[in-house]
This record gives structure tokens, C-alpha cells and sequence, in this order.
């Protein structure tokens, strides 16, 4: 039987502005992105996202990001390769440590917004996430586009690299996502979502908005948790893959 993993971006409200349906979602998917504290998050958000990814069986990825909650993390900041893997070791650190007292682990890291673009192509922005990695738990894996440079530098650093592909977002011909700034970058249709996710992972094709057909190998899809209507999305295509014969479950 195919399997593949289903992650999400959770845990992105801040103090009494909440984001998403996180317990909605934490039911139909297997990883959970939980944000750190720089984009979004705060320390009783991140521990509570944590219990309930306990609760269900979930694994946690740490969804580092540059420091900009006023941007949600998605405008790129400028930074040295030093401040970064500093700010990663540090979101790191936190993350670590509220699993710890939910009972659970940190299993991989995902970059959030602009630095997961950034880090996609630029090979020294990469290399400092992966490297912080690296230094706080060289068993972490990395989950990134395939081909990014994330992925190289999780090769070179000794941990995991995990390709994954997107449910919701929009894909250009060389197979990188299409700017948020740009319309139609985003998917709200969660039929058409669920019957491209389902083709994703039975016959490793995309379609790209010029009518390229992409391949695509990947072992997660991210379904995202700030859609609107994201928990309903998310159900659907889980019940789409479920109908056509994958199995669900976490790749680590």
C-alpha cells in the first residue's frame, strides 16, 4: 500500500488572537509544523499545540522563522549566517522543550513563510538552518521542496532530508511554488485540492499554472492551517487518499 505523510503549519496564533482550528486539524493530519515564537506562537500556544500532537499520535516538526510577527514571517529579513543559526537554535531550544513536558519529541524541522523561500535557494541561508539543526539534535530531518537546497544541506549535515509538496498552493514550471503576491497562488476548492493531492501521490504528477505537467517525489504533502476553511480541506483530502488506497502516516 502507498502511504504519505499529511503536515500542517499549527500552533500560529499569538496570546488572544488565535489562527486556525488547530484540534480540527491535529485529527486528520500525521505532522505537525508548530510554530516557535518568531512568526507566530507564544509559550502557552506552542506547549498546548504539543499536548494535543501528544494526545493524537502526531509527530512535531519545529516551524522556524525569521523574527517577524508583524509580517507573519513571510517577508524575508535581512540576516547573517551567524544570527540565524542562532535565532534556529534558539526556536530550537523552546520547541524542545515544550514537547518535553507534553510527553513528546521534535522530530524534524520545517522553515516557515520566507525563510523556507529564501532557504529553498539560497545555499548559505540553508546551510545555517540545517547546520543549527545539526547542533541541537543531529537526528532531526528536514522537510523541504525536492531538489531545494534545504535538502542538500540536510544531506551534507547528516540528517534526514524528507521532500515533501504542497496541497493548496499554486506550482511554477520549475516546480517552485508561486508567490503568494500572485493570484491564483493559493487553492480554496477543497475538491480540486483533494483530486490534485490524490494524482500527487498515485502517479507523481502536478499540473503547473502554464499547463506544464511537473513530477513530483515526495513522502509529505502540507495541507496549510491558516486557509480559510483549512480544517475542511484537510478532511477531504485525507478521505480522498483514504478512498483511493493510501495509507496515512508519519515519515518518521
Amino acid at each position: 500500500m502507498a502511504t504519505i505523510d499529511l503536515n500542517c503549519d499549527l500552533g500560529e496564533g499569538f496570546g488572544a488572537w488565535p489562527m486556525g482550528d488547530d484540534a480540527a486539524l491535529l485529527d486528520v493530519v500525521t505532522s505537525a509544523n508548530v510554530a516557535c515564537g518568531f512568526h507566530a506562537g507564544d509559550p502557552q500556544i506552542m506547549l498546548a499545540t504539543c499536548r494535543l500532537a501528544a494526545e493524537r499520535g502526531v509527530a512535531i516538526g519545529a516551524h522556524v522563522a525569521y523574527p517577524d510577527l508583524r509580517g507573519f514571517g513571510r517577508r524575508p529579513v535581512p540576516t547573517t549566517s551567524d544570527e540565524l543559526f542562532a535565532d534556529v537554535v534558539y526556536q530550537l531550544g523552546a520547541l524542545r522543550a515544550a514537547a518535553r513536558a507534553a510527553g513528546t519529541r521534535v522530530s524534524y524541522v520545517k522553515p516557515h513563510g520566507a525563510l523556507y523561500n529564501v532557504a529553498v535557494r539560497d545555499a548559505a541561508q540553508a546551510d545555517a538552518v540545517v547546520a543549527a539543526c545539526a547542533a541541537v539534535d543531529p537526528q532531526l530531518a528536514v522537510l523541504a521542496l525536492p531538489g531545494s537546497e534545504l535538502l542538500r544541506a540536510a544531506s551534507d549535515h547528516g540528517l534526514v532530508p524528507v521532500p515533501e509538496t504542497y496541497a493548496d498552493r499554486a506550482f511554477q514550471p520549475d516546480g517552485t511554488l508561486v508567490p503568494r503576491a500572485q493570484a491564483g497562488s493559493v487553492l480554496h476548492d477543497a475538491g480540486e485540492i483533494a483530486s490534485r493531492v490524490v494524482r500527487l501521490v498515485t502517479e507523481g504528477q502536478v499540473t503547473a499554472v502554464d499547463g506544464t505537467e511537473i513530477a513530483v517525489d515526495a513522502r509529505s504533502v502540507c495541507v496549510h492551517g491558516d486557509t480559510p476553511g483549512a480544517a475542511a480541506i484537510a478532511a477531504r483530502v485525507r478521505a480522498e487518499l483514504v478512498a483511493a488506497g493510501v495509507g496515512l502516516r508519519a515519515f518518521v
